[in-house]
């Protein structure tokens, strides 16, 4: 009797209560990027920590246009200056540079004259004008960055402004990605008749890194059981998650289900109500996670967004990141499948006020292309007939 399908939020809500946290580990906050907090990061001081200008000009007390001021000194970024300001003086200042003590306010260059060390000014100013508070940007002791955020590159450079050296972190997980398959080569080897390159190895890999993960280059694995198993037992020995692509049904060929139960690995789900990743096959042994993938490229592509993508982030912690917008219209009509929950690789537009999903190409599973700039997966539930277009549809995100 076939193993019945389950659906993809079944299928990830079983991935993700399996998932335990990893060890964390401090870095230099300068080779964070991608890694996923494990503690707050608050501001060490006031940033700015002092008052600073602005604009390229002139650092006075407020007054009305039409004055005329003694110009008695510079002050640079990095190189303030230590004059105390007095009515009728002007000090020349420069971007970011910090606000002499006794002026109120900087007037841009382009309201001034200058001669002969006189500063003309051509406006007034108030109070504040064109002036950055000390601590506008980030105060002492406030949390800058929240446990769980990945640190892209902007991240990075907030925790930097906010005085962190080291950031505290999860581990990276340790990813081992094997891919089965007697006709599958190498990048760039060439060919014989009935061979083919192996794309999924290499796509998987870069996937894993994109979730932070490490993951060496992919192995690839002959169509035979001791062989698979050995191979297998390696990988699960060094890793924490393995990812398997192929070899994951039922053909004579088929050789990794059989060779992970020998290894002791508990299979979870196999068999996904998802066109394209019906096959997907999830197991543990202990606190490491197997997945077996699909072998045709959008299938491993589409399951890996669906379910290892989430298991990566749970691994370090991290909570999610929504797409800027979680639903769209479909833009042409769509053929439902009736069994199985279809995750179309879309390109989003924006039409007036709303979002409009369109299929990204030729949506078969062993058409790679489709997955070239498809900015999410809209999913279309099972059913009869076709859902029309114009009709709002549920978003996943695409990893890489």
């Amino acid at each position: 009797m076939p193993t019945p399908l389950i659906s993809i939020a079944e299928a990830r809500e079983r991935v993700l209560a399996a998932v335990e946290t990893l060890e964390h580990e401090r870095v230099p906050v300068v080779d964070a990027l991608d890694r996923v907090l494990a503690a707050d990061v608050a501001a060490t001081g006031d940033v700015p920590p002092f008052a600073s200008s602005a604009m390229d000009g002139y650092a006075v007390q407020d007054g009305p246009a039409g004055r005329e001021l003694s110009l008695v000194g510079e002050s640079r970024a990095g190189a303030p200056s230590e004059r105390t300001l007095g009515a009728g003086e002007a000090v020349r200042i420069s971007t970011g540079a910090a606000v002499p003590p006794g002026a109120t306010a900087v007037i841009p260059q382009e309201e001034v004259e200058v001669r002969d060390h006189v500063v003309l000014t051509n406006a007034g100013v108030k109070t504040g004008d064109h002036i950055r508070d000390a601590g506008e940007v980030m105060r002492a002791g406030i949390a800058v960055l929240r446990t769980g955020t990945t640190l892209g590159p902007a991240e990075v450079g907030a925790a930097v402004a906010a005085g962190a050296g080291d950031v505290l972190v999860a581990r990276r997980p340790i990813v081992h990605v094997l891919c089965t398959g007697d006709e599958l080569r190498e990048p760039g080897e060439p060919l014989r008749p009935g061979q083919i390159h192996n794309s999924n190895g290499p796509m998987l890999v870069a996937l894993a890194v994109h979730a932070g993960a490490s993951a060496p280059h992919a192995k690839l694995l002959p169509d035979e059981r001791d062989a698979t198993e050995a191979a297998l037992a390696t990988s699960l020995d060094a890793a924490d998650l393995v990812i398997v692509s192929g070899g994951v049904s039922v053909g004579p060929h088929d050789h990794v289900k059989p060779a992970l139960a020998g290894l002791g690995v508990q299979q979870v789900f196999w068999g996904v109500a998802l066109q394209p990743g019906k096959p997907t096959w999830f197991g543990t042994r202990g606190r490491k996670l197997v997945f077996g993938l699909p072998g045709n490229p959008v299938s491993t592509g589409v399951t890996f967004a669906l379910f290892v993508r989430p298991a990566l982030a749970a691994m370090q912690g991290a909570f999610g990141r929504p797409l800027p917008q979680s639903q769209a219209r479909l833009g042409v009509d769509v053929r439902r499948n009736t069994r199985r929950e279809q995750a179309l690789r879309v390109r989003l537009e924006r039409r007036g006020e709303e979002t409009v999903a369109i299929p990204n190409g030729a949506q078969d599973s062993h058409v790679i292309t489709s997955l070239l700039g498809a900015d999410a997966l809209a999913l279309i539930p099972p059913g009869e007939g076709t859902m029309e277009a114009g009709t709002v549809v549920t978003l996943a995100p695409l990893p890489g």
